[in-house]
């Protein structure tokens, strides 16, 4: 078996991709073979969580510990540099494949009740190419016979090829971003108006490095343009937040910039801010996408 798990590969027009078994991730997008994502070898797990699924939160937990209807859970703290639960609990786990076709494959997963997450979710992603693009439907419902905390979020790294990031131009459609302690754990807000990360209309990136978490936002598309090649993430209403990161590197000699659609910020089993309650027997549903412009 890969080391990352299985591969899916599917295709329609223009458009082909990859999606894994382990973490429901997708492993790679390309547009006439030109990678439109980061893509990875089978044999190697995903760099910096390109492709992954962050469920049932996304980006980070102060202390793994929160407080939901009056008690307190602790997580297992898979950040253990700044001593936070990170990227949810699905990332590992191997989903089943419940249908494929040529151009669209839909991954399965209960998650189970467990020390710091006493919840039971039924999750299905279903990934599908066509002429428009890349199409990612996700539906998670909740099983279990208590109300259960919930966010949602995915790591996608539109990939620059030979060109660096001083070169690359970045739209982002936000009023607010969020600042972070030195545990990368939101601690306020502020406005981008009149600031570098005010990014409302695309520009070239110079030297500005990226990693923000982006709210109040004022359209559901997100631009990396590099090359004179135009990438777009989008979104629906489901997501109210969109995390933006750019390493100086995601491989050696590789460059990319991570778009990651979430429905809320980190820390939000704390702060609540845009947390998701789900009834037993409710549903969220969520669609983001990726296509050229």
């Amino acid at each position: 078996m890969a080391l990352s798990g299985a591969r899916y590969p599917i295709a329609a027009g223009h458009y082909r991709g990859a999606v894994s078994d382990v973490g429901a991730g997708l492993a790679g997008l390309w547009y006439d073979d030109q990678p439109v994502t980061v893509d990875y070898p089978a044999d190697s797990l995903p760099p910096m969580s390109s492709g992954t699924v962050l469920m049932p939160w996304p980006n980070r937990i102060r202390d793994g510990r929160y407080t939901f209807d009056g008690v307190e859970q602790q997580l297992p703290l898979t950040e253990p540099p700044t001593m936070n639960a990170s990227h949810g609990l699905v990332k590992w786990e191997r989903w089943l494949i419940s249908e494929k076709d040529e151009a669209s494959v839909t991954l399965a997963l209960d998650l189970v009740p467990q020390r710091g997450y006493p919840f039971e979710l039924s999750m299905t992603i279903r990934y599908a190419v066509s002429d428009s693009g890349l199409t990612v439907e996700t539906s998670v419902r909740n099983v279990g016979s208590s109300a259960a905390p919930f966010g949602a979020g995915f790591h996608p790294y539109i990939d620059l090829g030979t060109h660096d990031l001083d070169h690359a131009e970045l739209q982002i459609p936000a009023k607010t971003m969020l600042t972070v302690d030195e545990r990368k754990v939101p601690v306020g807000r502020s406005p981008v108006a009149g600031t570098p990360y005010e990014l409302a209309d695309l520009r070239p990136l110079g030297t500005l490095r990226l990693d923000r978490a982006f709210m109040d936002l004022t359209d559901t598309r997100a631009v990396v343009r590099v090359g004179g090649r135009s990438t777009e993430v989008w979104w629906d209403e489901k997501f109210g937040c969109v995390q933006v990161f750019t390493p100086p590197e995601i491989t050696p000699g590789r460059r990319a910039i991570a778009i990651e659609p979430m429905s809320c910020p980190a820390n939000a089993f704390n702060t609540g801010d845009g947390l998701v309650r789900l009834q037993p027997g409710e549903e969220w549903t969520g669609t983001w996408g990726i296509r050229l412009d």
